[in-house]
């Protein structure tokens, strides 16, 4: 059976984020793994991503995500996000709603030998609480933080 091509395929990409990532250790290999919360979960607590940067999309729902030096802000259904992982502090993955499940998918870059993910202690986060940013008023104002 012969198969006969899209001729629109070049108009079926679309571009969903594009950043310029911090550099990537030689050794790294590429991890992608899917993330269900229930309705209301507050998700992981804060952690780093030691291997390298991280790329995700939400599938469903809505994230509450929040990064070290950035207000938190919420990713929707249909969107991307990323961070630089290294030493950045991840405080929030959470289900931004009450009433819907959160899936997201993220590719992570992870080095042999190191976990994907590292918890930071209380103390830490009380050392670093000067990098925290608060939330901006506006439509992505965010009432789950606590």
């Amino acid at each position: 059976m012969s198969k006969v091509y899209d001729p629109q395929w070049e108009n079926a990409l679309t571009v969903v984020q594009e950043v310029q990532p911090p550099p990537i250790p030689g050794n790294a290999h590429a991890m992608t793994v899917t993330i269900t919360y229930p309705p209301g979960s507050g998700g992981a607590p804060p952690h780093r991503h030691p291997g390298g940067p991280a790329f995700g999309f939400v599938l469903e729902g809505e994230l509450l995500f929040e990064l070290e030096g950035e207000p938190p802000r919420v990713v929707r259904a249909g969107e991307a996000f990323w961070e630089p992982g290294g030493d950045v502090i991840h405080y929030s993955d959470a289900n931004n709603r009450d009433d819907v499940e959160l899936r997201f998918l993220v590719t992570m870059m992870c080095v042999p030998g190191q976990p994907m993910l590292t918890l930071v202690s209380e103390q830490e986060l009380a050392s670093r609480k000067h990098r925290r940013v608060p939330a901006q008023p506006g439509p992505d104002t965010v009432d789950r933080l606590g």
